[in-house]
């Protein structure tokens, strides 16, 4: 990424943290979101080139409140708030381990046909909005 290069994601808030902590003195959250969406399918695929299509990328990080942008949208993934917490941070091991079953939720929540809007690309009118300085 470069400097002054902004870039926009989907995310869900899977644990907000209102009061801060001592690593991160601000108001922040913990969020899992898509680094890659999975790829358009057809009826006429095989089955085994949908599977491959349908699989995301994840990624978790903890972001501050400020670089969020709330929406009308909610996406319910109950079975996360368990696995990751502020401890998944500091072992890689953990860190894979949390991204493995955010990878396998979002997976199903795509085949179930779930959250339509959330596998999709985000508009082009508001990544025109992003701009070089």
């Amino acid at each position: 990424m470069k400097f002054a290069d902004i870039r926009f994601f989907q995310v869900v808030i899977i644990q907000p943290l209102d009061t801060g902590s001592k690593s991160h003195p601000f108001p922040h959250a913990l969020v899992a979101g898509l680094e890659r969406s999975p790829s358009q399918i057809t009826r006429r695929m095989s089955k085994t080139r949908q599977a491959r299509r349908s699989k995301v990328k994840p990624f978790i990080k903890i972001i501050n409140y400020n670089h969020l942008m709330p929406t009308r949208y909610t996406l319910e993934l109950e079975g996360l708030k368990g696995v990751i917490t502020n401890d998944t941070f500091k072992e890689v091991s953990q860190r894979e381990e949390a991204k493995k079953t955010v990878k396998k939720a979002l997976e199903e929540r795509y085949t179930s046909g779930k959250n339509r809007w959330f596998f999709t690309p985000l508009s082009k009118s508001l990544i025109k909005i992003s701009r070089k300085f």
